[in-house]
């Protein structure tokens, strides 16, 4: 293992797709364009095809190879194809194991014993294309500026996220996860007619001056989390508080109110993961145990 390998693995556990064939495999990474200007109002396609430009400088002495990519308006798809019997690719294979994208993906537990820079690029892989960070993403405060790192599907990747995040010592502030108990807690969706409202990404979020020990290779992605990172950090200080007794806390280091939510309909669904589906929730917590992520 080493860095660059790191950051394609956490690539592609956060966006890829994987097509096997008999004797050679094609992988696909997708980082969509969630917006089409930047924070500064800039064109978000000419800062990932810059971005694009450092990542094969990266990544393309490792594979031997050139990384194709197109761009759209709204994505911009890396590929690339090598034999099955390479060893990058056994490798690669290895790691992903049956998985044939973001979508059922896990991350193996041998990324557990990586080193810790090995372990961080991983996740910068995996946020540079699952990661938003916006100025709309605040929480309560408008200083208060969170990262979004948005996993469709995926229960058990979010967990997996949420473990590796841990090991680096970066705390998750809250996740949202696609369940009617979170996302439609007061049946508020259900009763004007959207039953399959809450049906959407997943998203953890972390406090912005947190993920900067993550970080971003994306370069918008880069300047706007080290702007916001500082916002968060100068307006906590002006309040007069201590910024690692807000930001620097795991979930079961704080205290929990558990409002008694009603019970949902959609609880039953087979979009749930069957080890937690017919449960009732009232916090994001108690799925998060449930599902792995805790202490």
């Amino acid at each position: 293992m080493n860095n660059e390998m790191a950051y394609m693995l956490g690539m592609i556990c956060g966006n890829g797709e994987i097509r096997r064939g008999s004797t050679e495999t094609t992988i696909s990474i997708d980082i969509p364009h969630k917006k089409l200007k930047t924070e500064s109002f800039r064109d978000v396609r000419l800062y990932v095809k810059a971005s694009i430009a450092d990542i094969r400088a990266m990544l393309e002495p490792l594979m031997g190879i050139n990384l194709e990519f197109i761009q759209s308006q709204t994505a911009t798809i890396l590929s690339f194809r090598k034999a099955n019997n390479e060893y990058l690719m056994r490798e690669i294979l290895r790691y992903v194991g049956s998985a044939s994208s973001h979508e059922n993906i896990r991350i193996n537990t041998e990324m557990f014993r990586f080193s810790r820079d090995e372990k961080l690029q991983f996740l910068r892989g995996f946020s540079d294309v699952t990661g938003y960070v916006r100025r709309s993403n605040y929480f309560f405060e408008k200083y208060m500026h969170r990262v979004y790192l948005e996993v469709p599907h995926n229960w058990e990747l979010v967990a997996d996220v949420c473990n590796l995040l841990k090991d680096v010592d970066v705390p998750v502030q809250t996740i949202d996860w696609a369940h009617p108990n979170t996302r439609d807690g007061n049946l508020t969706k259900y009763k004007q007619g959207f039953p399959n409202f809450w049906k959407k990404e997943h998203q953890i979020k972390i406090w912005a001056n947190e993920f900067e020990a993550v970080g971003f290779a994306v370069i918008h992605k880069k300047e706007s989390l080290d702007e916001f990172a500082k916002e968060l950090v100068k307006g906590i200080k002006e309040k007069g508080k201590d910024v690692l007794n807000i930001t620097h806390k795991f979930y079961w280091e704080g205290r929990t109110i558990n409002r008694l939510k009603p019970p949902h309909p959609g609880e039953n669904d087979g979009f749930i993961p069957a080890s937690i589906r017919g449960k009732h929730y009232n916090s994001w917590k108690e799925i998060a145990r449930d599902l792995g992520y805790e202490k």
